[in-house]
């Protein structure tokens, strides 16, 4: 189902989606926009809407694919695209569970080479949580010669350590100290911290939810409801999970502000990307919590 616009989106029927989990794609150019879209497919989300202007030709769903594919025609880089489209569909689906990325960014929660996104958000319901707290790691070409946008499936780099958290504050005077919240911080965004915004060096995005009346996702990435943004609930630790991208890296290498500073990206601690939930797993990027 295709629509011509963000309003004309928002004015269909919600019961012309079905039931989620559903999965936004920003196709903010066409970089990747295929390998991200059958990453989707793959985790058996039931309907995924990419959100993307006129220029970007989005690739048709593969034939055996059981995920319904929706194109709503939207200026993708305008400020606040990304909060209006994911928040006109909480508007219309409460109740079902959202995941929301960029094109070249890819999913990764505790053993999803063998488990639906399905499965993963009924049992985070068992869990009494309503969204799964997620670390956006970079990706990145360890051969910037070959790869000048960084972009490289085949040969993709990740960061092996180097990453923290510190205490969120919020409140009016920003001294109130968050409960069981953090900022989380580390890869190409705190390696080259002078050439991003400090609002844009967190790692840490609410990116899978369960859409509720009154619900909004804010600029931050995190979301109007307080203890939607914790890691963990009270009693014991909760299942995370990673958006592995390459978001990141290819804006460092094609912003004129900061590409001639980049020679390259790889260092010592750069290690091969395995596209493995496990390897991430051991690496302490994400947390299989109860789930086994």
């Amino acid at each position: 189902m295709n629509f011509e616009t963000l309003s004309a989106f928002k004015t269909a029927p919600a019961t012309a989606f079905g039931k989620g989990p559903f999965a936004v794609l920003i196709a903010e150019d066409k970089v990747e926009l295929a390998s991200s879209l059958d990453h989707l497919h793959s985790l058996a989300f039931k309907a995924i809407f990419v959100l993307a202007p006129e220029e970007v030709a989005v690739p048709d769903a593969p034939k055996n694919a059981a995920s319904k594919q929706h194109v709503i025609r939207h200026p993708s880089r305008q400020p606040g695209a990304t909060q209006a489209m994911v928040n006109a569909l909480i508007e219309k689906v409460p109740g079902q569970w959202i995941h929301y990325c960029y094109n070249g960014e890819y999913l990764f929660y505790p053993f999803c080479e063998d488990r639906t996104v399905g499965e993963l958000v009924t049992w985070v319901m068992e869990e009494r949580r309503a969204s799964v707290l997620t670390y956006v790691v970079d990706l990145y070409a360890g051969d910037l010669g070959a790869h000048p946008n960084a972009v490289d499936l085949d040969s993709a780099l990740l960061d092996s350590s180097g990453y923290y958290a510190e205490t969120r504050r919020g409140g009016a005077e920003r001294t109130e100290v968050m409960e069981r919240q953090l900022n989380f911080y580390g890869g190409l965004r705190w390696r080259f911290e002078e050439h991003v915004a400090k609002p844009k060096r967190k790692i840490d995005r609410v990116g899978l939810f369960q859409a509720a009346p009154g619900l909004t996702l804010r600029e931050d990435h995190t979301l109007s409801d307080e203890e939607m943004n914790t890691y963990a609930c009270p009693w014991h630790h909760s299942l995370s999970a990673a958006i592995c991208s390459f978001r990141v890296a290819k804006a460092l290498r094609t912003n004129p502000g900061s590409r001639h500073d980049i020679p390259y990206f790889r260092w010592h601690k750069s290690v091969q990307f395995h596209w493995s939930s496990m390897q991430l797993m051991e690496l302490g990027l994400m947390e299989p919590g109860q789930w086994f």
